[in-house]
Order: C-alpha cells, then sequence, then structure tokens
C-alpha cells in the first residue's frame, strides 16, 4: 500500500505513467497517485481476461487507455478503447471494465469538492 510521502514524491519530475504500475497475470492492480477534495487519479493494470464487474459512482469519470486493450461498458453500450485512447465515464451510469489483452488505464475521477 501506497503512503502518503509516496504519493507526494511520483511525478515530481516527469514519468511515464505505464511504468507506474505493473500489469500482473490473473491480477487487477491499482495505485492511486493523486487524491484530493476535488478527485483523484489512478493508474491501473489488468492482466489479459481481468476486469471490473459493472457498478455505478456519483462522480464523473474519465479513462484514458496507457496500453493493451479493453472493452468498456458504458450504459449498456461496448467501446474498444486502446492504446492513447479517453472514454468518459458519466456519472450514475453503469459501467464495466473487461481486458481484452494485458491493459494500463489512468481513471481520473472528479469528485463535487463542495458535496
Amino acid at each position: 500500500m501506497m503512503t502518503t510521502d509516496d504519493r507526494d514524491t511520483v511525478l515530481a519530475t516527469p514519468e511515464e505513467l505505464a511504468g507506474l504500475v505493473a500489469v500482473q497475470a490473473g491480477a487487477v492492480v491499482s495505485r492511486t497517485i493523486l487524491k484530493g477534495r476535488g478527485g483523484t487519479v489512478t493508474l491501473f493494470a489488468f492482466g489479459a481476461g481481468e476486469g471490473l464487474s459493472e457498478h455505478t459512482t456519483p462522480h464523473e469519470a474519465l479513462v484514458v487507455c496507457l496500453d493493451g486493450e479493453a472493452d468498456i461498458t458504458v450504459g449498456g453500450e461496448t467501446h474498444r478503447l486502446e492504446t492513447g485512447r479517453a472514454l468518459r465515464l458519466p456519472a450514475g451510469v453503469p459501467h464495466a471494465v473487461a481486458a481484452v489483452a494485458p491493459f494500463r488505464m489512468m481513471l481520473v475521477m472528479l469528485r463535487d469538492p463542495a458535496g
């Protein structure tokens, strides 16, 4: 688990985002690199065939594919996400992730700092 001190040093200098989280076969790995009242930035790595089951959050989010390939279902519609592509996850809309190949992504979740 990363401590607050670890988070404070991440990206203090330019880094390749995909290199900050390793793909592990048969697993989903996550690493939060920024966290504040306004939201979080979390890196995820999925082994081929791994995923996140359908769920809903009350926050807007943006998924950015760092490398690999995954199918992301949003509101019942499936989208193929590949390296360099991004997809919006609207608040309150069910979504799921299924890695077609080893896959790394950045999730930017926006929260209402007043709420």
